[in-house]
């Protein structure tokens, strides 16, 4: 039986929600639909946002042969095959899901094909495809940006569905996709067929797993991230490498882990290890360009480092009294000897007068002159 995803795909620019940025009026992909402008380009973009479906409409647009492969199983031999094909209908347009599953070798076998116009290629990844495809294929090709899906943009694509629910079970269905529309309407669709009746608690039991057990906007995934960084507080590498492991296999985004840690690296490590900051930032580097599952290998590594670093809140601690005596006092005149002296009259008013580099006398407002924050 045909998925209730497939049968209610959009198949044309009228039908289709969301990326409004790449198919609203006079918008790239939109114009290039319109004039049937024959190019190849690539979806980078979260799962569930219309990669897919956008580039069976494009090909529609253009009349043209569509062939739809997979990185994960495809390979050589599947490329040759779509080329030696004989048909009357051109162009051959591919769309090749997951591409950054294609090794090198597989797309330098496939860069030919392309630049001599024999293939038009789609394809289609949720990685940055400035590190997973080759320089050569990516200089042939557009990169287009598909954004996560908002929460209206969800709401119109659920109503496409006809399954009927009340303002609650939409809102939690919307949070626990997190903007994917083909999880959202395959666990509407499991939900109907096990239940017949679409309602909170029927959309819990359906779910039944990791993802139920671990809902980001619940309580869970604030406790879970709330020991996590308890633990690395603590210098207990073995508690934290187990919350965080509890995270990931829930489905968590890893880039939020990793935000949490160069966080950390600053709140509670600060001067102690000043390097804390810099791993934690290379760490989130590398979440954003290599992508779960391997990315996981980086946090554990960042994990393992902050637990072990010496900890010294005094920087946070200082910007916390800082901040309160701009939020108590307000914006205290800044001494004369600090003011920059741009024009003839602030000179005359001593703006600048008696400014020394290295002096040990206070640089704060008067009123604050004997304040310490750090």
């Amino acid at each position: 039986m045909e998925p209730l995803a497939s049968k209610i795909r959009p198949e044309s620019l009228e039908e289709f929600v969301g990326q409004e940025h790449l198919v609203g009026e006079g918008k790239p992909l939109n114009v290039a639909m319109k004039q049937k402008h024959l190019f190849s380009f690539i979806f980078w973009g979260p799962p569930g946002t219309g990669k897919t479906t956008l580039g069976r409409i494009y090909a529609k647009s253009l009349d043209a042969q569509l062939y739809e492969l997979s990185a994960v199983s495809a390979g050589k031999g599947d490329i040759r095959k779509i080329v030696a094909e004989e048909i009357n209908v051109l162009p051959k347009v591919l769309f090749l899901d997951e591409i950054h599953r294609f090794n090198k070798s597989q797309q330098d076998f496939l860069l030919p094909y392309v630049e001599r116009g024999e293939i038009t290629l789609i394809g289609a990844t949720t990685e940055n495809p400035s590190f997973e495809v080759i320089p050569a294929l990516l200089s042939r090709c557009r990169v287009f940006v598909l954004n996560e899906l908002s929460d209206e943009d969800m709401k119109a694509i659920i109503k496409r569905t006809n399954l009927e629910m009340n303002e609650e079970e939409e809102a939690w269905l919307i949070k626990m996709a997190n903007g994917d529309a083909r999880q959202a309407i395959t666990m509407l669709e499991n939900t109907n067929e096990l239940y017949k009746k679409i309602t909170l608690e029927n959309l819990k039991n359906t779910l039944q797993s990791k993802f139920l057990r671990y809902d980001k906007v619940g309580e869970e995934h604030y406790n879970t991230i709330s020991a996590f960084i308890k633990s690395m507080r603590a210098s207990q590498p073995d508690a934290a490498l187990y919350y965080m492991a509890r995270m990931i296999d829930a489905g968590e985004d890893p880039k939020f882990i990793a935000r949490r840690m160069v966080i950390f690296a600053s709140e509670d490590i600060g001067l102690a290890q000043p390097t804390a900051l810099v791993v934690a930032n290379d760490v989130f580097r590398a979440v954003e360009t290599i992508g779960l599952p391997e990315c996981a290998i980086n946090l554990a590594h960042g994990v393992a480092y902050l637990c072990q670093a010496k900890k010294d809140r005094s920087s946070y601690n200082a910007y916390l009294k800082a901040m309160q005596d701009v939020k108590t006092h307000g914006n205290l005149p800044i001494p004369l000897n600090l003011r920059n002296a741009e024009t003839k009259l602030m000179k005359d008013l001593d703006y600048g007068k008696g400014y020394q580099k290295y002096s040990q006398k206070s640089y704060l407002p008067d009123r604050l002159k004997s304040q310490k924050y750090l």
